[in-house]
C-alpha cells in the first residue's frame, strides 16, 4: 500500500489542525485518525519527531511550559499555513481520494474473507454430512483424500496471497493494466479447468 502522505505533507496537515485548536500529540493522532475513518493511523514515532522539528522551526510551541502541555501554532507556523493555502487544498483533496481508496480496499478484503469462510463452512458442512457413523471403520482412501485437499487448499491460500501481494506493490506505480487482469482472468480460467479435469 502505498504511503499516505507524500514528502513535507504530514508537516503540513499537522499545522493545519493545529489551527483549529491547540492539541496534545495523542490528539492530533487521534485526529488524523478520525479524518481517515479509522483507515490509517500514524504512530506516535511518525507525529512526535515532526511536532518537534516544527518547534524548532518556530512553527508551533507548547502552550504552557512543561512537555505535557499542548501545541498551539504561533504566528510564523499561521503564516506559513496562510501562504500554502492552495497546497493545502490540494492535500484535503488527495486525503479524500486516499480514505476512498483505502475503504474500497478494505471493503474488498472483507467481501474476499467472507467468502473464504462461507467456503470453509460450506466443506465443514459438506463434510459433517458425509462422516460414517461412529461403528464404521475409517475409509484410507477417505483419509489421505483429506490430507491431499487441505494440502491443495493451503496451496490455493499461499498463492493467492503472493499475487495479491505482487498486484499491491505494483499497484504503488501503476503498474496494473489491462494487460495484467486478462492474464489473470485467463490463467484461472485455465487453472480451474486443468483442476477440475483431475476431479470425478
Amino acid at each position: 500500500m502505498p504511503p499516505v502522505f507524500a514528502h513535507g505533507e504530514l508537516r503540513l496537515y499537522l499545522l493545519a489542525l493545529l489551527e483549529d485548536a491547540p492539541r496534545h500529540g495523542y490528539e492530533l493522532i487521534t485526529e488524523l485518525s478520525a479524518r481517515f475513518g479509522g483507515t490509517y493511523r500514524p504512530s506516535a514515532g511518525t507525529v512526535y519527531p515532526r511536532l518537534a522539528r516544527l518547534e524548532e522551526e518556530g512553527l508551533v510551541r507548547r502552550a504552557d511550559a512543561g512537555r505535557k502541555s499542548p501545541y498551539v501554532l504561533t504566528d510564523v507556523g499561521r503564516a506559513e499555513l496562510d501562504a500554502r493555502r492552495d497546497d493545502l487544498r490540494r492535500l484535503e483533496h488527495t486525503v479524500a481520494e486516499t480514505v476512498r481508496a483505502r475503504a474500497d480496499e478494505l471493503r474488498a478484503d472483507v467481501r474476499s474473507t467472507m467468502r473464504g469462510l462461507r467456503a470453509e463452512l460450506a466443506a465443514a458442512a459438506q463434510e459433517v454430512r458425509v462422516r460414517p457413523a461412529p461403528d464404521t471403520p475409517p475409509d484410507p482412501r477417505r483419509a489421505r483424500s483429506d490430507v491431499r485437499r487441505h494440502e491443495a487448499e493451503a496451496l490455493v491460500q499461499r498463492f493467492r496471497a503472493d499475487v495479491l501481494a505482487d498486484l499491491r506493490r505494483a499497484d504503488v506505480t501503476g503498474a496494473v493494466g489491462t494487460l495484467t487482469v486478462e492474464t489473470v482472468r485467463t490463467v484461472l480460467d485455465g487453472a480451474r479447468a486443468a483442476i477440475r479435469a483431475t476431479l470425478p
